[in-house]
């Protein structure tokens, strides 16, 4: 049997930070990401796509509120605009690797699963937003929105300006797993979860509602690894490897760590929220349920041997 891997993308596979958001500009991205995301297919992997969409669903509310601005047209939710970037952002991904795999000779179906993803209402995340959505405003411009509109800010921790935060609430089951276990371990392409899934919650027994909520991908993807019995879990972001004491006296790129080690790290405070440490709890809840190594590296370096961090159990180590 093949193994099986579930892939993050982090959302430079889909907009770089200076950019605006083209649909040139992404889908060169996307391009881009992809050509290296078949390395996994040529390392005998079948694997299953997730990825972020902090950027995209910002953009996509800024877009509804404009038009009700203008037009009168009812603006929707947060949870339709992440169904929204789901369908986009998964079309730019299946077409691109359709692109990539034709190139390459590989023979591949490759299916964009809308996914609805369970939270509780009563999470604790709901009193404090820290997911960012959106573009980089000034702290001039971030001071003007949450006036206006009542948005949570917070500054960027790579002093990239200040984005909109909103509530992340843990993701608590993923839907339609069993059929993306299927379809992936039937050896074709399956992109799910996308953004970190359509966040629901049972408003009454039996009866799903969506909810005002942006769910981290990392975390989410995680869970639907473990579901599935995925052999690894690849977190895919703009640096090669995670290092302690980032751009600090004593800074240090981390190959091989335990989850024991990487639970001390994030004690220590050497990863930043909204950046390092949401991923690292995702791998370290990879490797805890059963999952035999979570790698984060960046997309360049799949299929090179022993390139990026390793997360593994404290007794392989």
């Amino acid at each position: 049997m093949k193994k099986l891997a579930v892939v993050a993308l982090g959302g430079n596979a889909l907009l770089k930070g200076d950019q605006i958001g083209t649909i040139q500009e992404q889908e060169a991205n996307v391009l881009h990401t992809c050509k290296h995301l078949v390395q996994l297919i040529k390392s005998d992997y079948d694997i299953v796509i997730g990825h972020g969409n902090g950027p995209q669903v910002g953009n996509v509310l800024l877009q509804h509120d404009g038009g009700f601005k203008v037009y009168g047209t009812p603006a929707m939710p947060m949870d339709i605009c992440v169904a929204e970037t789901q369908g986009s952002i998964g079309y730019m991904i299946e077409q691109q690797l359709h692109n990539v795999l034709k190139v390459e000779d590989l023979d591949r179906d490759i299916i964009t699963i809308v996914t609805q993803v369970l939270v509780d209402k009563s999470d604790a995340a709901f009193d404090n937003p820290t997911k960012p959505v959106g573009p980089f405003y000034s702290n001039e411009e971030a001071q003007k929105l949450k006036e206006e509109k009542a948005w949570t800010f917070q500054q960027d921790p790579r002093g990239r300006g200040w984005r909109r935060v909103v509530p992340s609430p843990k993701p608590i089951s993923i839907s339609n797993s069993k059929s993306i276990a299927a379809l992936s371990r039937s050896g074709q392409i399956v992109i799910a979860v996308g953004g970190g899934g359509i966040p629901v919650f049972y408003v009454e027994p039996d009866k799903l509602e969506g909810i005002e909520a942006v769910i981290d991908k990392d975390l989410a993807l995680s869970l639907l690894a473990t579901h599935i019995g995925a052999d690894a879990f690849f977190i895919l972001t703009d640096i090669s490897k995670v290092y302690i004491n980032y751009r600090k006296e004593g800074e240090k790129a981390l190959d091989v760590i335990t989850v024991s080690e990487a639970k001390q790290y994030l004690a220590e405070g050497h990863f930043t929220e909204g950046s390092m440490a949401p991923k690292v709890r995702a791998a370290i809840q990879f490797v805890e349920n059963g999952g035999k190594e979570t790698i984060i590296t960046e997309a360049r370096m799949l299929g090179i041997a022993n390139q990026g961090t390793h997360i593994i159990a404290d007794k392989l180590k």
